[in-house]
């Protein structure tokens, strides 16, 4: 039953992708709002695969490499619908299907073998460290989709200023809010680490790369001083690109550098 839902859960991403591209290549409403459906029902299938996968493993499903992608697919599919609702905008679910597509399509790739927990991750803090770097990574990827939407759209002559500015505001509440989790998610590990390893910071990888990260990200949020960041257009394009380093944190860093955090 497992392997039912999370398979079907990738094919109905996948035809939300679709559907999506076609009811934008076509602008009909229509077919916007079937692929809608269907995004929503790929949202329950991951919804219900990470519940019955919790009530198997009889814990939090996010103590490996697979459970964390298929929570952070999760997660963006959640934020695409709460955004849906304020946004309406036939974009988002074009960007946002093919983002969580993706995630899950790497979560297909990883061993799915339901195992229990390992010591080092039996802490009161495992929910509130791992969670809050799945809805840290999940803003940052809903951030630099909307940034590449902006992109597309300041230079066309008709650009409509008030869906810019929208955009704009969009954008940066996303990254304020997943610096903020990346922020819990640091501080809860430096806590959790000094109770496991006797130390609060051990520059392991992927400590290394979350701090990176956060720096980035703060440049983003506090750059106003610097007169770059006054031009919408480098803020978008520094969205896109920070986007990176998110990226190496989490897919760089388990696949190629290793270290205590290689398992998620």
């Amino acid at each position: 039953m497992l392997d039912a839902l999370f398979f079907g859960g990738l094919i109905l991403y996948f035809a939300a992708v679709v559907l999506h591209f076609i009811a934008l290549a076509f602008r009909n409403e229509k077919l916007e709002k079937i692929s809608w459906f269907v995004f929503y029902a790929a949202f329950g299938l991951n919804s219900a695969y990470i519940v019955a996968r919790g009530v198997t493993a009889g814990r939090l499903p996010l103590a490996n490499q697979f459970e964390f992608a298929t929570a952070f697919a999760w997660c963006i599919g959640l934020l695409a619908i709460l955004l849906r609702h304020r946004l309406n905008e036939p974009w988002l679910g074009a960007l946002t299907s093919a983002a969580a597509f993706l995630i899950l399509s790497f979560a297909a790739l990883q061993p799915r073998t339901v195992s229990a927990l390992m010591p080092a991750l039996r802490s009161a803090w495992f929910a509130f460290h791992i969670g809050s770097a799945v809805f840290s990574y999940s803003a940052f990827m809903i951030a630099a989709c909307v940034s590449l939407r902006y992109m597309m759209l300041c230079d066309k002559p008709d650009a409509d200023e008030s869906r810019l500015t929208r955009l704009d505001y969009l954008s940066y509440r996303m990254i304020a809010f997943g610096f903020l989790m990346l922020t819990v998610t640091i501080l809860t590990g430096c806590i959790w680490a000094e109770q496991a390893w006797s130390a609060f910071w051990t520059w392991d990888p992927k400590e290394t790369w979350a701090l990176i990260t956060l720096l980035v990200y703060a440049f983003a949020l506090h750059g106003g001083s610097i007169k770059a960041f006054r031009n919408p257009v480098f803020f978008h394009i520094y969205t896109i690109v920070a986007f990176v380093s998110v990226l190496v944190t989490y897919f760089g860093v388990n696949l190629l550098l290793g270290g205590m955090h290689a398992y998620a």
